[in-house]
This record gives C-alpha cells, sequence and structure tokens, in this order.
C-alpha cells in the first residue's frame, strides 16, 4: 500500500523524488505528492491521479532543493483529493505514511479538546499533529513520545520545518529500505526506487529511527542505542524494473518466468537432489512434522493450494491451507510438531506477518517463501526459502506464482524423501522434471498468438467460471483470481465435482466456462463435467494435455499443452491462465499493471 521515497543529498531531489515515485506507482496511484525544503521553509505540490499529473505540475516550479520527500497514495481513509494526498503537514511537521493508524480517531478527539482540527479526512495526518504536539525542538524525542501513542501499522518520513536537509523515518511494520550514495541519502518503501543509485541497502529494522542527511544515515532504537544496519545486496538491475519494450509489466513478467524458474530451482539441487543447505535449511526441520499448515493471502495461497495437494500425495501428511487474514481468529491447532509454512511474494503481507507470529508463538516451527530479502517475514521466520523472481512491478502476480510453485514442489519432495515415502532414485526422477520446468514453460510462451483471439471474444462477458478438479481445481482458484483482478469480470472458480450442487443454475447460454482438464486420473470425470455445461449452453475454453483425446463437439475452443507428466502440467496451464488474464483486459482497454483499487503489497489488514 502506498508508495513513499525521501531524498537528501547533493543532487536535485525534485528529480529523484519524481523518478522514485514513477517506479513505485504501482503501489499506489490514486493521488502523488511531494515535499521538499526551499529557502523559505517547506514546499508542497499535489496532485490527483497518476505521478504524471504531478510531474507537470512540479515542472512549474523552478524552486532548487536537495532535500525532500514523495509519496503514491492508495486510498484507505478518506476519498481520492488533493487535501486527501500526501504529504500532510501540520505545524512544523511534514509527513507521508504507508499504513494505517487504528486509534486516528481517538487521538482526533484528543486533539480537537485542544482546538486543533484536521483539513483532511485521513490517519496520516492525525499522525502528523501527534507528532507535531510532541515536538519542542528535538525530532527524535517527538517521533518516540508520539509513536507510544500510536496503534497500528506504519512506516513514517518526516520532515521537520526547522531542520532543513534531515529527514526522520520510522516503522512499525510496513516496509523502508534505505542506503547512502555518492549522491546522498535516499529512502523508500521499496527496492526499485533505490536500484537506480545502489544495488546495497538495508531494512529499517522496526521501532528504530533513521536520521538521514546528505553524507550519512544514522539509525537509533527507541532507548537512544545507535546500531549498525545488516547491508544487503540485489543481484539485479534497474533494467529489471523497466518494460524492456513491452506494453505492460505484467507482460513482461509473463516472459521471464523461465528465468526466474531457472534462479529459483538450480541453487536448490545438488547430486540431483532437492537441497536447501545453502538456504541454512536442515533435515531436521522435516523429520519430527506430522502436521503442515500454510498461510498465505490471494495469489500466494493459491500456490499454497497446489503446494498442499504435491505434499499430501507424496508425504502423506495431512496439510491445511488457511487465508491468513482468517487464520489467527480462529484459534488455530498448532504444536511443535506442526510446520507453518508462510508464502508471499513482498513479504510484508500484514495478515500473513500476523500469521507467522502466531504460529511462533505457539510453538511450531515456521518455514516461508518470499522473494525479498530482508522483509519482515523473512527476517522472523525460523528458516526462509528465497525465491529469486526479481522485481515484479505489475500488480498481478505472474513469475512470482510460478516460482512459489517450484519452491513448494521442492519442499514436497524433500519432505517426501526425508519421510521415507519416496525413494533417493524417485525424488530424482521428480528433480529431474522439474528442471526441465523453465523450458516448458518457454515453449508455452509461444501460444499467445492463439490465446488473443480467444480472449477477444471476452470482451463484453460480465461472469465466467473456472472448473477443474485436483491440481486443477487449485490452478483454476488462480485462474479467476488473475482474470477478475485486471479485467473486471466476475469470475469464480469450482472444483468440477460440485456442479451439481448449486453452480450449475448459473450456466446458461453462452456463459463462458474454462475447463481444466490436465490430470488423466480424472479426466473421465473431468469430460463428463464439461458435458454438463456444454449442454447448458456454455461457450467452453478448454484447457488440456497433449495426450488427451477431445471430442471436437466438446468446447469451442481448445489450448493443448506440450508434452508434460500431470504433476508439472500445472506451470505450463499457469502461462495460458495469465495470457487469457492480460489479452481481455487489454481487450476491454484497462490499465493492465494498475487495475483500480488494488496495490502491489497489501500492509495494513
Amino acid at each position: 500500500m502506498c508508495g513513499i521515497i525521501g531524498f537528501t543529498g547533493n543532487i536535485n531531489a525534485k528529480e529523484v523524488l519524481l523518478q522514485g515515485l514513477k517506479a513505485l506507482e504501482y503501489r499506489g496511484y490514486d493521488s502523488a505528492g511531494i515535499s521538499f525544503f526551499t529557502g523559505t521553509g517547506i514546499k508542497t505540490i499535489k496532485a490527483v491521479g497518476k505521478v504524471a499529473g504531478l510531474v507537470e505540475k512540479t515542472v512549474m516550479s523552478d524552486d532548487d532543493t536537495k532535500c525532500g520527500i514523495g509519496h503514491t497514495r492508495w486510498a484507505t481513509h478518506g476519498g481520492v483529493s488533493e487535501v486527501n494526498c500526501h504529504p500532510h503537514h501540520f505545524g512544523k511537521v511534514t509527513l507521508i505514511h504507508n499504513g494505517i493508524i487504528e486509534n486516528y480517531k481517538e487521538l482526533q478527539e484528543e486533539l480537537a479538546l485542544e482546538g486543533k482540527e484536521p483539513v483532511s479526512q485521513t490517519d496520516s495526518e492525525i499522525a502528523a499533529m501527534v507528532i507535531d504536539s510532541y515536538y519542542k525542538s528535538d525530532p527524535v524525542s517527538a517521533i518516540k513520545k508520539a509513536v507510544k501513542k500510536l496503534r497500528g501499522a506504519y512506516a513514517f518520513c518526516i520532515m521537520f520545518t526547522d531542520h532543513p536537509g534531515s529527514i526522520y523515518a520510522i516503522r512499525n511494520g510496513s516496509p523502508l529500505v534505505a542506503t547512502t550514495t555518492g549522491a546522498g541519502s535516499i529512502i523508500a518503501s521499496d527496492m526499485v526506487a533505490l536500484i537506480k543509485y545502489s544495488k546495497d541497502y538495508f531494512v529499517l529494522p522496526e521501532h528504530h529511527i533513521a536520521h538521514l542527511t546528505a553524507s550519512s544515515i544514522n539509525i537509533t532504537d527507541l532507548d537512544h542505542n545507535e546500531i549498525e544496519p545488516d547491508m544487503l545486496h540485489v543481484n539485479w538491475d534497474m533494467a529489471a524494473a523497466r518494460k524492456g519494450g513491452y506494453e505492460y509489466f505484467m507482460l513482461k513478467e509473463i516472459h521471464e518466468q523461465p528465468e526466474a524458474l531457472r534462479n529459483t530451482i538450480s541453487p536448490r539441487i545438488k547430486d540431483g537432489m532437492p537441497d536447501f543447505s545453502a538456504d541454512g535449511i536442515d533435515d531436521s526441520l522435516f523429520k519430527d512434522i506430522n502436521r503442515i499448515i500454510i498461510a498465505a493471502c490471494g495469489t500466494a495461497m493459491h500456490a499454497g493450494l497446489i503446494g498442499k495437494n504435491m505434499i499430501e500425495k507424496l508425504s502423506r501428511v495431512p496439510v491445511s491451507v488457511d487465508i491468513a487474514s482468517e487464520f489467527r481468529y480462529q484459534d488455530p491447532v498448532i504444536d511443535e510438531n506442526t510446520l507453518v509454512i508462510t508464502i508471499s511474494q513482498s513479504g510484508e503481507t500484514a495478515d500473513t506477518l500476523a500469521a507467522l507470529r502466531l504460529a511462533k508463538e505457539r510453538g511450531a516451527k515456521t518455514l516461508s517463501i518470499v522473494n525479498v530479502k530482508g522483509s519482515s517475514i523473512a527476517r522472523e521466520s525460523d528458516y526462509v526459502l528465497y525465491t529469486h523472481a526479481g522485481p515484479e512491478i505489475a500488480v498481478a502476480s505472474t513469475k512470482a506464482y510460478t516460482v512459489q510453485l517450484a519452491a513448494m514442489y521442492l519442499v514436497a519432495f524433500r519432505f517426501a524423501y526425508i519421510k521415507g515415502k519416496i525413494t533417493e532414485d524417485k525424488t530424482k526422477e521428480f528433480i529431474k522434471e522439474l528442471e526441465k520446468t523453465p523450458g516448458f514453460v518457454e515453449k508455452m510462451l509461444s501460444c499467445d498468438k492463439a490465446i488473443e483471439p480467444i480472449s477477444n471474444k471476452l470482451l463484453k462477458t460480465e461472469s465466467l467460471f473456472f472448473i477443474g478438479r485436483g491440481l486443477d481445481y487449485a490452478l483454476s482458484c488462480e485462474g479467476s483470481i488473475k482474470l477478475k483482478e485486471i479485467s473486471y469480470i466476475h469470475s469464480e472458480a469450482y472444483a468440477a465435482g460440485e456442479l451439481k450442487h448449486g453452480t450449475i443454475s448459473l450456466i446458461t447460454d453462452n456463459v463462458p466456462v474454462i475447463a481444466l482438464a490436465t490430470q488423466e486420473d480424472v479426466f473421465a470425470k473431468m469430460i463428463s463435467n464439461i458435458r454438463e455445461v456444454r449442454s447448458r449452453g456454455a461457450r467452453v475454453i478448454m484447457i488440456t494435455g497433449a495426450d488427451a483425446q477431445v471430442d471436437a463437439a466438446l468446447c469451442d475452443h481448445l489450448i493443448t499443452l506440450p508434452p508434460v507428466s500431470d504433476v508439472f502440467a500445472p506451470f505450463g496451464a499457469a502461462i495460458v491462465l495469465q495470457y487469457i488474464a492480460y489479452y481481455t483486459a487489454v481487450a476491454r482497454g484497462l490499465n493492465v499493471d494498475q487495475p483500480r483499487n488494488l496495490a502491489k503489497s497489501v500492509t495494513v489488514e
């Protein structure tokens, strides 16, 4: 939620801020604003809509500045308007905020008793007012006192009118990364805003205050102890955060999946076996486990559904998949023989982080699958498997999903082997097939020309259904969310065997049904289910394996995967579903990368 950036140094701060906001726009695009020091104080420029609108307004300002903060908003409190846009200013405090202040109404009432009233409808302005109420002349003291009163998640970058050239930052839950370069000091909510200046960075620890000046970043905890941050390094560059000639980031990221899969799989294979020693994960993690819980949200949860299927089938250990936002409210049964696997692209998903913390409190072992080094979930897990997808800018996840699948497959194979449920030879056989998936996916990328015209026929569709069984049902859930989030078509995924339990009443003439039938053991039953919807007038798009014998009258469109074993079919079918969503959204003239009301990283509950 929301993109924030701060810079102080020896070059034009406005350019750094605007370039950073462009890179961060996928995190929020309702409105954007910057504040910066001038010779006469702090100046603020705001614009509703895309960052491009802010750029146009900023061009008209010729102020010379070397220090400022910027924000691109995803609205949580208050409507989309210039007055609700960040930065917010009160007294001597100018502030940008990512997160939600849960007790802002209570604080607003307290401030009202002092005759102080906000001009916006935001919780963020209340935070600025609280900080200003404690401010005398010492920024650190004011911040420390203020955060004791704030409940919720937050990442703040703050400027004080009488401290030109300085930026102060603190976070609780919401991410902040920072670095010092020859150009100055820079802090942001995401590495994509920093990569132009440095591949080395650190994650600001929670409940620590960072003081940025042009030459250094000083970090202290709330007891005034100075700390040295742990430096991290990324192995991608600015080119990875650009479109590279593609119309949308989503299409670029679809095409990056073979490389992302190779980068995720290859380091975990040793002598033909899955091996996590380089990740610091010992086989003892798996030995005493008699139950696994996978907690995640959205697309990551759908990767978990595939993982559940694979782990249970191979290891015979029960696995449950929980929506992270529900997990801690259902008083889950957890003990020391439970392994809780959390999955998150950003490693900052608030509900998933809360699920992880609850699991640890109750004594479970924890393993997290994340894409961002040093993220909160990665740091707080007992063990972490980093996926190597590189930056994913489009809101709709593509490459992050398939590398999460790869990580789950690796875990399933190693776990089943350690449990003695599959032999070394069988494990090697699986790994050999897994190593082929990047090439398999590469072949699937060429199916776009066949899928685009099919997607064009969904242009005026109002409602659509996905059906499948087993792995195909789990994949249907992902296909459905992908379509609905970027095309705005109502879409639902159903286990095909449930059609007669209510769902089939929704199937009428010309209602599209996307039927996945890649699994041989349930293929005959899927054919029966497809006939059921077909007989009720459905337009059927069928996705199946290379060897399937399909009656031409059974479907309107047939998409066939290249030869692959059923176990690995989801990797190829995922590409088909991503393309269907992508080309449908394009046909409807929508912004594929930035769908309405959605943000890439959900760092608030």
